[in-house]
């Protein structure tokens, strides 16, 4: 019988992974780009850490030259030469309100709150617009840091190539993947090596590359093959986080008719959540299987995964 992570009541929770935090960015760009920010409501000292002192009074008045993301991070430089870093953690999420009710950019597996109880911040734009921040189990943050210094932060300092960027390569790949005799999948997760992959979409990537997430990862660099099995999964990676954001997009598109509500990223996930199910490869008649690996929850195929 198929087993899920998500029943109801479940109390696992993962965190929001880059292509959720990709369409937040996306959703949030329309509204704030280009805005001076007017006033900053907080409604309570911090949230999983404590806002930084002065920080109202650093986002007041400045205006928002851009909307990007980092990793898992979501960013708003400001004209002032600082950045605004937000952190979603587990149940945070942003909403646009031009009067009461507003399109909620990202989507998420779990439904993100609307009480307004747990409306913990609210920037109010030049336009009229409001951005609010909800989050039940304030295990986001916010913090600043000056552009100019934003590269040598603690945040982002040790961080490794972005997995859409032209920094990944089959080079780069293969000198990392040397001489570790750790599992492939805890190496793609190590945020030193690629910035903002997540446990989802690592299980997706593995199973499109055929590669098993217990393999070394050092098994990539050498014999016949070698450069094409690290060229396979860069593009698996690729494409599983393209797809992930364009579905999320898509939903953006029609956020004027929503009533803040959403929901998730509505990918078919071919391995993730699946156990027990038959692997979706037509060519192949394995059964997806779970274990724990480091913590965390694995789905792969052991048939056509090696």
């Amino acid at each position: 019988m198929r087993r899920s992570l998500f029943q109801p009541g479940a109390r696992y929770r993962p965190m929001p992974e880059l292509p959720e935090v990709e369409t937040v960015v996306r959703g949030l760009q329309p509204a704030m780009e280009g805005q001076r920010i007017d006033r900053v409501l907080l409604r309570r000292a911090d949230l999983r850490f404590p806002f930084p002192d002065g920080f109202a009074e650093h986002l007041t008045g400045a205006v928002i030259t851009g909307l990007s993301r980092r990793a898992k991070y979501a960013l708003a430089d400001l004209n002032s030469g600082w950045v605004l870093v937000m952190h979603l953690g587990m149940s945070g999420s942003f909403r646009v309100a031009e009067k009461e009710a507003g399109p909620a950019p990202g989507l998420f597996h779990h439904a993100r709150s609307k009480n307004p109880a747990h409306d913990h911040v609210e920037i109010g734009l030049m336009s009229g617009a409001r951005v609010i921040y909800n989050d039940p189990r304030r295990f986001g943050y916010m913090t600043l840091v000056e552009r100019r210094q934003f590269d040598g932060h603690k945040l982002f300092s040790g961080m490794g190539v972005e997995p859409l960027g032209n920094g990944l390569s089959a080079d780069y790949l293969a000198r990392r993947f040397a001489g570790k005799s750790a599992p492939l999948k805890a190496v793609l997760l190590d945020q030193r090596i690629i910035a903002g992959l997540g446990n989802i979409y690592v299980c997706e990537a593995l199973w499109r590359a055929r590669l098993s997430p217990t393999r070394t990862a050092a098994t990539l660099t050498g014999g016949r093959g070698a450069q094409r099995r690290i060229e396979d999964l860069i593009q698996s990676i690729r494409e599983i986080l393209v797809e992930a954001i364009e579905s999320g997009g898509s939903s953006l598109r029609d956020h004027a008719q929503t009533d803040g509500s959403l929901g998730y990223f509505q990918h078919r996930f071919a391995v993730y959540d699946q156990e027990g199910a038959p692997c979706p490869r037509p060519t192949c008649d394995g059964v997806v299987l779970r274990f724990v690996q480091s913590g965390r929850s694995t789905f792969y195929c052991p048939r056509c995964q090696k």
